[in-house]
């Protein structure tokens, strides 16, 4: 169970002087987990990207063989102070990723360290701006989607896991999380048979997902509609990328404080800890490669799509 993980990462958050460093205190006890952050400023203002790094028995790090999974905790800011107090739903997703690292940490330090190596992303501001968007207000970010994606999707990562709120919007009216069909190199696939079953495993239930659009998986900026920033990892990498959403059955704008449900946070974090154990291990994959090169024989193909025309 990962509760107490996001409960302790919550408290760690909702603060206006949270920062990269209240990330890596939280890490202190950890000496085999590597945590560093980076202040970026851009014209709204600055964050602090974080990289959390676990390290596997046989992972890359350790010159092994063992396949690296990507976690990334997307959103605009964790609150939108002055404007708002307090920590705001946007912020759902970095709790999240930092949650799953701490349960990834913690296993590791009893024991059960995982054969590949885990790298958790995410970003920290406290004061981002926020912007119109429909239904309801979206929250902005002081820096760029290419900024973002530059630190938080790294060339390791062989498969990555994109956790955002995803709860200004009508088409996903469901409490909880939900995931999205796999997304690689401008091709919208099918969604992963094994991480629908670990799904089920993890919350006892039926498994949630959520449709995409084209338009979702191409960059921000190009003047069309985005369910949100869940997919724009997509656009930065070869690997394939699936969206974990939290979601709530109501419209609930990102800028929208006292609305983190703390139990569906950590739903999602520890899906992204039964994902990591499977998938460092080879027995669960995010698609079918030879379905992929069959794609690409009739099809060509569709990495244009990740290019802002």
């Amino acid at each position: 169970m990962s509760l107490m993980q996001t409960l302790n990462v919550y408290e760690a958050l909702d603060s206006a002087h949270a920062s990269g460093k209240t990330v890596v205190d939280l890490f202190t006890h950890y000496p085999n987990v590597k945590v560093e952050y980076k202040t970026i400023s851009g014209q709204k203002g600055s964050t602090d990207f974080v990289k959390i790094t676990i390290v596997g028995q046989t992972g890359k790090i350790n010159h092994g063989q063992s396949p690296t999974l990507g976690i990334v905790g997307r959103l605009g800011g964790i609150g939108a102070r002055p404007t708002r107090i307090g920590l705001v739903s946007d912020g759902d997703g970095a709790i999240a990723a930092i949650s799953a690292a701490l349960k990834l940490a913690q296993m590791q330090q009893k024991g059960d360290t995982l054969p590949g190596d885990v790298i958790v992303t995410t970003h920290i501001c406290p004061d981002a701006p926020t912007r119109p968007h429909e239904p309801v207000d979206f929250m902005d970010s002081p820096v760029e989607t290419e900024d973002m994606n530059d630190q938080e999707v790294l060339p390791e990562m062989d498969a990555v896991l994109s956790i955002d709120t995803t709860k200004g919007n009508r088409v996903l009216n469901h409490k909880g999380f939900a995931i999205s069909p796999t997304v690689k190199e401008g091709y919208i696939l099918r969604v992963s048979e094994d991480l629908l079953r670990i799904m089920e495993m993890t919350t006892g239930k039926l498994p949630v997902t959520f449709p995409i659009t084209t338009q979702d998986i191409t960059p921000y900026g190009n003047d069309v509609f985005h369910i949100n920033s869940i997919l724009q990892p997509s656009i930065a990498t070869s690997a394939p990328v699936v969206g974990v959403a939290i979601c709530t059955e109501s419209i609930v704008p990102g800028c929208g404080t006292g609305a983190s449900h703390e139990v569906d946070i950590a739903l999602a974090a520890k899906f992204s800890v039964e994902v990591a154990k499977e998938f460092t291990r080879g027995i669960s994959h995010f698609y079918d490669a030879t379905e992929y090169a069959q794609l690409l024989k009739l099809y060509g193909s569709l990495a244009h799509l990740q290019k802002r025309q």
